[in-house]
């Protein structure tokens, strides 16, 4: 089980805290037995949130790669018109980064500020996002919007345009919890429906 880097700082303040609550239990008879839980607690739950199991799936050539764990939220055309829209929630229980649903070439990255709604929420389409753009052949294409939720609102982006990406390669990270949305054209048949259990790198989100 590998460890995504963000995490790293993160489960070092926890470490941190809870020696320094060791040190002063010492010291102090007793007294930092809280900082040295808390601190404990903190990075046990930072090492399980920041995990980044390898995933090692063979998607045949005709396969979409689901881009993020969790569970389907809706999948829909949304007003966008030639583009069908799956949306998928993680909770703070799900493996957090996200993987590239094809292969093929990154050809933007876009940041864009907004809200911190609730990611399960459906204004939470306007929250702080970064869209990751993806074209392969025969015309294919893909587009990975990460979105922030209403708790620690961070995004992490792995690529840059112009790189070269095969089906499942990581492409970021949001934590905590948080909400990924993939804009498919409505040619690809969308296998998932509302409330399936998906898998980033794992689960076949459609067909082209």
């Amino acid at each position: 089980m590998g460890l995504a880097p963000e995490g790293r700082k993160i489960i070092a303040v926890g470490v941190l805290a809870a020696v320094a609550g060791g040190v002063l239990s010492v010291w102090s008879a007793g007294f930092g037995i809280p900082l040295l839980v808390l601190g404990f607690f903190f990075a046990a739950f930072s090492a399980y949130f920041f995990r980044d199991p390898e995933r090692d799936k063979v998607f045949a050539p005709g396969e979409i790669a689901c881009p993020a764990d969790g569970t389907v939220m809706s999948v829909g055309n949304e007003g966008k018109p030639g583009v069908t829209v799956v949306r998928i929630f993680l909770s703070v229980l799900n493996v957090h980064v996200q993987r590239s649903p094809l292969d093929g070439k990154v050809e933007r990255t876009q940041y864009t500020k907004g809200t911190f709604a609730i990611a399960y929420k459906p204004e939470a389409s306007s929250n702080e996002r970064n869209l990751i753009g993806i074209t392969g052949d025969y015309g294919r294409f893909a587009e990975v919007e990460q979105i922030t939720g209403s708790i620690a609102r961070r995004i992490a982006c792995y690529v840059k345009p112009g790189q070269q990406l095969r089906t499942g390669e990581r492409i970021g990270m949001i934590y905590f919890g948080s909400q990924v949305a993939v804009y498919l054209p409505d040619t690809a048949r969308v296998l998932v429906k509302p409330g399936d259990k998906v898998a980033g790198a794992e689960t076949v989100l459609g067909l082209w």
